[in-house]
């Protein structure tokens, strides 16, 4: 997600210039300005970067076992004032769609160890570039329409999630954690399911050939830009 005045954070010390983080934001940029504006995937998602409560974290992580790094920028993002929503790119992890759901599935839950119950302050979506389109219902489409470029964990702060659902915990007993962690999939009653139904309409207007194609555009674009860096 674009954002005016913020900086791509480079999060591990494997010397990679700043150009080589820039590419990486530059190229998810295209996803989130030419498939989820563009196409009104998500109702906040512009109102979000416009207010600049948006960062993207460039995670140099080549470990599927390995969640420290992942924990370590979740600190630092947790600790930037304003920031909602946080994507977390890993440009060098090599993982199908499956395992990089089983790799988000381990650092959600080793960073739901880490809080107590109900204060959890994150929730996460997995987004993964493999992803073919399937068309049978509104719920099957949505990983096709979460190709990003790259495998990017999608961030959001569980109060901005609270807030959307017009509603306040409880008290830590009503709340499950791996529940209160879910992906952020029901911001509210029924909106998961309106969302999604909206988008599969949407889909249908412009074409899934269509979106397939500007989604391999980026996609070829990644490829090309990072072969300069030698990934």
């Amino acid at each position: 997600m674009s954002m005016t005045g913020a900086e791509a954070k480079t999060t591990t010390a494997l010397g990679e210039p700043d150009a080589w983080s820039r590419e990486v934001v530059r190229v998810y940029r295209r996803y989130q300005s030419e498939i989820v504006e563009a196409c009104g995937l998500c109702p906040w998602a512009e109102r979000a970067r416009v207010d600049q409560k948006v960062r993207e974290w460039v995670v140099n992580e080549t470990d599927r076992g390995n969640s420290a790094s992942s924990l370590t920028v979740m600190d630092e993002m947790f600790a930037v004032p304003g920031i909602e929503i946080a994507l977390l790119i890993y440009p060098r992890l090599q993982a199908s769609r499956a395992e990089f759901e089983r790799f988000v599935a381990r650092v959600r839950d080793a960073d739901s160890r880490r809080h107590p119950l109900g204060k959890i302050p994150f929730m996460f979506a997995a987004f993964h570039p493999e992803a073919p389109p399937d068309v049978t219902n509104p719920e099957r489409l949505i990983p096709f329409l979460r190709r990003t470029p790259d495998p990017t964990i999608q961030l959001v702060r569980a109060s901005v999630v609270e807030k959307i659902r017009g509603k306040t915990p409880q008290g830590t007993q009503f709340f499950d954690s791996k529940t209160l962690l879910a992906d952020l999939e029901k911001p509210a009653p029924g909106m998961r399911e309106k969302i999604a139904q909206t988008n599969f309409e949407t889909v249908q207007k412009i074409g899934v050939d269509e979106l397939g194609r500007r989604l391999d555009d980026i996609l070829r674009d990644r490829n090309e830009s990072y072969g300069k860096f030698l990934i």
